[in-house]
């Protein structure tokens, strides 16, 4: 084996584990799928498992596309990474607060909704906002983009194996994401009913607080931002 096809794969394996490594924990599907559970609230075990099988996918092809071309995109339109995250943060907070007034699953209300959970429903829902941004969130998507940012290389071979183990560490993300999903229900099940819903209602919670943090996260560099050009104008 050659130094050269070792330098490769060493490369490969690298870029895998980095991906893996930095969006896992930003993803943190366990945590996610409990509010997976609270958004799809008397929907069947086979409509969930759909969505999982959806989201996961959704959530790939939107990684793959920030990691290849999503610095680009930005770069086109003025968007800086701050802005993404004033307006993702803006969509967890909406999402959160409606979670944190949402009806029991045994209200008539509920009912109804479970009843009308067709397949257009799941299509129409799989991606705003369960994959985004409840999952793939603008922290994610920032961190997407940073380590695509890192794949360039004057060598196009080493570029090459470096997308390539992006893709694969992309990969299995998203299975990771599916399982968490698809088995949601039975990480709660020890909790009991009750427990169940203490337990939905904290995620709500947190959500919301995260949302704010996420505006909070790109709101601030833009004040600052704001105020020392207000300064320098004096």
């Amino acid at each position: 084996m050659t130094a050269e096809l070792l330098l490769h794969l060493g490369a490969l394996g690298k870029s895998v584990f980095l991906v893996a490594a930095t969006l896992l924990p930003i993803i943190n599907p366990p945590s996610t799928a409990t509010i997976f559970l609270s958004l799809t609230e008397g929907a069947n075990a086979a409509t969930r498992e759909e969505l999982a099988r959806r989201i996961a996918k959704n959530v790939f092809l939107l990684m793959l596309g920030c990691t290849l071309v999503g610095s680009y995109v930005l770069d086109f339109f003025g968007i800086s990474l701050n802005i993404v995250r004033v307006g993702g943060g803006l969509l967890v907070i909406q999402t959160g607060w409606k979670l944190l007034g949402a009806e029991r699953s045994d209200s008539p209300r509920a009912a109804k909704l479970a009843e009308g959970y067709t397949a257009d429903m799941v299509r129409s829902t799989a991606f705003y906002p369960l994959s985004f941004p409840i999952t793939c969130g603008p922290g994610s998507l920032a961190a997407t983009i940073t380590v695509g940012a890192t794949l360039a290389d004057p060598s196009w071979t080493l570029a090459l194996a470096r997308t390539t183990g992006s893709v694969i560490g992309l990969g299995l993300v998203a299975v990771v994401i599916l399982l968490c999903y698809r088995y949601a229900e039975n990480l709660l099940r020890p909790l009991g009913e009750t427990g169940t819903i203490i337990f939905l209602r904290l995620s709500a919670f947190i959500l919301l607080c995260l949302g704010i943090q996420i505006f909070w996260d790109g709101a601030s560099p833009l004040l600052s931002a704001a105020i020392a050009e207000g300064y320098r104008l004096r």
